[in-house]
């Protein structure tokens, strides 16, 4: 199973592309993903963010007033 998803059969061996070191085993979908990420855990947290909403939505300050992230 997929570490990342839980719900797809794990088949693609990972590994870094800067070393070839093999990370574990991922579905078809987020092996590349991973990679087209730059193996960068930051970039994926700030995928992650904007998926939430916590990187673009507007915060409610006042009734009808929106605070836009900085």
């Amino acid at each position: 199973m997929c570490p990342t998803r839980l719900s797809t059969l794990a088949v693609h061996v990972d590994h870094r592309h800067g070393t070839g070191k093999v990370r574990g085993v991922r579905c078809f979908n987020c092996n590349p993903a991973i990679g087209k990420l730059g193996d960068d855990p930051d970039a994926v947290r700030r995928a992650a963010a904007y998926l939430e909403g916590t990187s673009w939505k507007p915060t409610p300050v006042a009734q009808g007033v929106y605070q836009l992230p900085s």
